[in-house]
C-alpha cells in the first residue's frame, strides 16, 4: 500500500511564497511509486489540498483529512515545506502531536525555541555557544540609541526576533538610523533583536537524522554581493554559496563539532541549519533554521548533494524516519 502524505506548504509569514517552491520541489521529487503526494496550501483564510488541475479541496482540521470526489482521504505522514509561522515556531507541530500524525519536522517546544532567536541563542550559551552581543527591544519600549550602540558597537544588525529569510533586517552604521530600522524590524514582529557585527567569514551547517544517525552535511560558505546575506542574496543569486566551503580543516573541525553539539543539546530532529560567523577563530552562532529552504538553489539540498544525497533520497529518508518510529 502506498503512503499518503501530505505536504505543508504556504504559511502566514514573508516567506509563503519560498514555502510554496519548496513544497513543490518535494512534490515534484517524491516517488510516485512509493507514495501518493498532497499538495496542501496552508494559509489563514483557508487549509485546502491543491491537485494538479489546481482545483482547491477544503481540509477538515478535526482530524486532518480531506475529501475529494466523495473518498475521505487520510494522511500517513505530514512532509512540513512552511517556513515561518505556523511551520517553523511550533504551531503545526503541536497541532499534529494532538492528532498523533507523524511529521517531518522537530518538536513543538524545539521549533518554538529556534524560532525565537532571542530565547534560542539565550538556552546555548550556557553550553560554551559563542554569540554576537545582542541587545533586546520589543515594541512600545523606550529607544535609548547610546545604550545600544555602547552594547553591541556599530556597525550592527537590527533583525526581526522571530521571521526568517532576512526580512526584518537591517545593517545600520550610524546611531540616527537605528530608529529607521526599528521600524523596518517591527513590521515584521513586535521583538527585535539587536547585534553586533561580526567581521569573518560567514558558514552554513546542515544537520540532519540521516538513517538513525546525527549526520553533519558538507559546510557552505557564505559570500555576499550585497552588504550581508540578505534577501536577495539569499533568493535572487546575489550572492556566492561555496560548498564545500574554502576553510582550513581546524576551523572545519571546529564548527561541524558546534553544530552537532546544538542539534543535540536541542534535541533537533529531521533538518535542520544553522549560520555561523568565525572571529578570531571561533565560529560565533547566528540562528538555527528547522526548515531550511528545499529548492533547487537552496543550501541544505546543495550540501546533501555534495554528500552524495539525492533529494529523493532526503526527502524520503525523513518521510521513512516518522513512519518507522
Amino acid at each position: 500500500m502506498k503512503k499518503n502524505i501530505a505536504i505543508i506548504m504556504g504559511g502566514f509569514s514573508s516567506e509563503y511564497e519560498i514555502s510554496l517552491k519548496s513544497g513543490q520541489v518535494v512534490y515534484d521529487t517524491l516517488d510516485k511509486s512509493k507514495y501518493n503526494a498532497y499538495r496542501i496550501h496552508i494559509f489563514k483564510d483557508k487549509w485546502v489540498f491543491v491537485n494538479d488541475l489546481n482545483e482547491e479541496f477544503p481540509i477538515d482540521k478535526n482530524d486532518f483529512s480531506v475529501v475529494v470526489n466523495e473518498v475521505k482521504i487520510n494522511f500517513d505522514c505530514v512532509f512540513n515545506a512552511i517556513h515561518g509561522s505556523p511551520g517553523e515556531d511550533g504551531f503545526m507541530q503541536g497541532y499534529f502531536e494532538l492528532l498523533g500524525m507523524p511529521h517531518t519536522s522537530c518538536g513543538m517546544y524545539q521549533a518554538a525555541l529556534t524560532f525565537n532567536k532571542r530565547d534560542c541563542l539565550s538556552a546555548l550559551k550556557p553550553y560554551g555557544i559563542k554569540t554576537a552581543n545582542s541587545y533586546y527591544v520589543n515594541f512600545g519600549d523606550t529607544i535609548d540609541e547610546d545604550t545600544i550602540v555602547k552594547t553591541v558597537g556599530l556597525p550592527c544588525f537590527v533583525k526581526a526576533n522571530r521571521a526568517g529569510s532576512s526580512f526584518g533586517i537591517t545593517k545600520v552604521y550610524k546611531k540616527e538610523d537605528i530608529q529607521q530600522a526599528l521600524e523596518v524590524a517591527f513590521k515584521e514582529d513586535d521583538e527585535v533583536i539587536i547585534e553586533s557585527f561580526l567581521d569573518g567569514t560567514e558558514v552554513s551547517v546542515g544537520v540532519i537524522n540521516y538513517k538513525g544517525e546525527i549526520k553533519v552535511l558538507p559546510i557552505t560558505e557564505i559570500v555576499s554581493n550585497n552588504d550581508f546575506f540578505d534577501y536577495k542574496a539569499k533568493y535572487l543569486g546575489e550572492s556566492q554559496e561555496i560548498t564545500p566551503a574554502r576553510i582550513d580543516d581546524v576551523s572545519a573541525k571546529k564548527v561541524r563539532q558546534i553544530a552537532k553539539k546544538v542539534y543535540e543539546v536541542l534535541k533537533l530532529k529531521g533538518f535542520s541549519r544553522s549560520e555561523y560567523i568565525f572571529k578570531d577563530g571561533d565560529p560565533h552562532l547566528l540562528e538555527v533554521n528547522t526548515i531550511p529552504g528545499l529548492t533547487a538553489a537552496s543550501i541544505l539540498p546543495q550540501q546533501a548533494a555534495e554528500a552524495g544525497i539525492s533529494l529523493s533520497a532526503l526527502f524520503e529518508n525523513a518521510i521513512e524516519s516518522e513512519l518507522n518510529s
